[in-house]
């Protein structure tokens, strides 16, 4: 199944656990330090560095980029470690997620509660993966180097749906 973004609600909702899906249009690559800081902006009531409607967030910390190419090996990180942060920016608008691994009961239920997706990409294929990010430029935090946030415009980027916004998840 084909799927562009911005997500909207009523895409969302016909995803099922186990849809294996094709992405494409913007993605914001973000990992534990960059989730600490748009954690820490949301608290401050501050502007988050892009707007989380509709958006979706993949967790990734992309390798050096190779010379000639559009990005490095951008596969995913374990989404466990973003737990704690999901709920804050689901509720700002976060429509989907990027990972691998299972989430906390936590998570799914605010998945289930946002109408919300979280997506799986494929482990160990970070090369494969960069060949659907046709484009990638820094949104924010170059300190974080390689946990930098990145905006990626991806055509039929690979996933599966690992828990749906009804909270079913893949892993029961």
């Amino acid at each position: 199944m084909e799927i562009k973004i911005p997500l909207d609600i009523k895409k969302v909702k016909q995803l099922k656990a186990g849809d294996e899906v094709l992405l494409s249009g913007v993605i914001y690559t973000a990992r534990d330090q960059a989730h600490k800081r748009l954690s820490a902006v949301i608290d401050a009531g501050k502007k988050l560095p892009f707007d989380l409607n509709g958006q979706v967030i993949y967790y990734c910390g992309p390798t050096k980029t190779p010379k000639g190419k559009i990005i490095g090996s951008c596969g995913p990180t374990t989404s466990r470690r973003m737990d704690e942060f999901s709920e804050k920016l689901l509720a700002k608008g976060l429509m989907g997620m990027i990972g691998k691994g299972g989430r906390s009961p936590d998570v799914r239920n605010a998945i289930k509660k946002y109408s919300s997706v979280y997506f799986l990409a494929y482990a160990g294929c970070g090369a494969l993966l960069s060949k659907y990010v046709k484009k990638a430029e820094l949104v924010s935090y170059k300190d974080l180097g390689p946990e930098a946030i990145l905006r990626l415009e991806v055509k039929d980027f690979p996933l599966i749906v690992g828990i749906d916004s009804n909270g079913r998840s893949i892993y029961d």
